[in-house]
């Protein structure tokens, strides 16, 4: 059958296997560098058309298999249900179609974990995305294609299962998503670097049972230039669905930026995100007013109260502001007359105001409202399928149970649900944020490394001044000696850097 397929499988697949036995990934017994290991290494080094060399490999040899594993099933069939049983020659072949296909599992392993290291992601197979991590390589990358570059900045690394949690929702509900992944691969060049390691804890039930877990930890998505100059960052987790927009829209930013003069550049881009900040704002409003009139009071006497509670601070506040033109409202809704947009009430005041009148009912109402244009795709659902094989197996098993909804597909809703609302959040508090730090024309957006400082410690609250990223304040009484810190020796933080 199918010999040109098992040459293939000699070509590619033999290079990148390694001594899994010996589990020191891509090395030789003795410890020097194998063929295999410069296999990857020489792949990586081509970038993306190395990168698409593995994954043409790698789809061949998912075609092998589906190949065999029709091979083992016919086999099966005939044990089964022909006279199989009575010929030991079908016994036997049937026991070597399993071993090939045992074996053929295997070798797709090993290489799924060889093209992780290409790509520099976990779950590239999947995504099928290049990253680089050097920036100065990627900048190169951009001037020479015209691309702006997406870098996500992250504690841990991509090619880590233990990496925060917000990356590791990014490879499965956005890099997997095969429209996202897709626009990614076309439009962009693609970057990660990380910021710190990320902390872990492990919870031992002292009967054999342990959970292992990452703690805080947040990661941000930057648009830069080829130069390195920021355009927007999007913070946090965000759906699908709304990074894909927003990944249209710096595109279009980018476009414009380019094309623009070196002096005039400044200029749009505080234009931008002051036309952006602007938006939210007025988005924030009309989400509070679908709420019902009662969320509109209950909003606009948190926002006074906190309004005259600031006076005595010596807070510059304006005691009454008056409902901004309907207009505004109406070019939100082109279709609607004036008469049928509700006059904004609250876009003028300002976004510090509009935190002081939301609690997080509030921001799970406004979640619900746009719970609709959330969802994964089948690629992500694989993908959540495959890391929870118990829940998928558990699926399997209750198939015929109609009362039995799919464990899976529940934790997809959740997971839905709790990206909905982290969307919204990240998209009104710490968003907002980052257009008004553009739009004010802030020193530290024309500096990457220092907006990322100022993102981490003002928006997620982990400066880098802060080796235990806010989970041990020294004004807290724990009653452990020496508040049960550990610090590493000299020698072990010399090498952990």
């Amino acid at each position: 059958m199918a010999i040109a397929w098992r040459v293939l499988l000699v070509v590619f697949v033999a290079s990148l296997a390694w001594d899994s036995a010996a589990g020191k990934g891509p090395l030789a017994a003795s410890g020097k560098a194998s063929q295999p290991a410069k296999t990857v290494s020489a792949l990586r080094a081509r970038g993306p058309e190395g990168l698409d060399e593995a994954l043409r490999t790698y789809d061949k040899l998912q075609a092998e298999y589906a190949v065999l594993q029709g091979e083992e099933n016919g086999l099966h069939s005939a044990v089964l249900w022909g006279d199989g049983d009575k010929n030991p020659d079908v016994e036997a072949a049937l026991e070597k179609a399993h071993q090939r296909v045992v074996d053929m599992e295997r070798r797709i392993e090993r290489t799924a974990a060889a093209i992780d290291q290409i790509g520099s992601q976990r779950s590239c197979t999947v995504s099928r995305l290049y990253w680089y991590t050097d920036l100065e390589q990627a900048k190169q990358a951009a001037a020479r294609t015209g691309r702006p570059i997406l870098s996500l900045r992250m504690l841990g690394k991509l090619t880590d299962e233990y990496s925060c949690a917000n990356s590791r929702f990014f490879r499965t509900a956005l890099y997997s998503n095969k429209v996202v992944s897709d626009f990614l691969r076309t439009n962009f060049v693609l970057h990660w670097k990380s910021v710190r390691p990320v902390p872990r804890v492990t919870i031992d039930f002292g009967d054999g049972r342990k959970l292992e877990r990452t703690l805080t930890g947040n990661s941000a998505h930057y648009v830069l230039a080829s130069t390195g100059q920021p355009l927007d960052v999007l913070p946090g987790l965000y759906s699908p669905q709304r990074f894909l927009i927003w990944l249209r829209t710096t595109r279009g930013l980018h476009a414009e930026y380019v094309a623009g003069s070196e002096s005039d550049r400044p200029a749009l881009l505080q234009r931008h995100h002051l036309s952006r900040r602007d938006a939210l704002l007025r988005q924030w409003d009309l989400d509070i007013q679908r709420l019902g009139e009662g969320k509109v009071t209950l909003v606009s006497s948190r926002i006074y109260g906190a309004i005259e509670a600031a006076r005595p601070a010596g807070h510059e506040v304006r005691a009454r502001v008056p409902a901004p033109d309907a207009r505004l409202g109406a070019r939100q809704a082109a279709s609607k007359s004036v008469a049928e947009v509700p006059v904004l009430r609250f876009a003028n005041m300002g976004g510090q105001w509009m935190e002081k009148g939301m609690d997080d009912d509030l921001w799970r109402a406004i979640a619900n409202l746009h719970r609709g244009n959330v969802k994964l795709d089948e690629a992500s659902v694989a993908l959540m399928r495959r890391e929870f094989p118990l829940a998928a197996d558990a699926g399997r098993i209750s198939v015929s149970k109609m009362r039995q909804e799919d464990p899976v597909l529940r934790m997809v809703r959740v997971f839905e649900g709790s990206m909905t609302l982290d969307t919204v959040r990240n998209e009104y508090l710490l968003h907002r944020r980052i257009h008004e730090q553009f739009a004010d024309g802030v020193a530290t957006t024309a500096d990457f490394n220092a907006l990322n400082e100022w993102v981490y410690a003002e928006l997620f609250l982990t400066p880098s001044s802060d080796p235990w990223l806010g989970l041990a304040p020294r004004d807290v009484y724990t009653a452990l000696e020496g508040d049960g810190r550990a610090e590493p020796t000299t020698e072990v933080a010399s090498r952990g850097g």
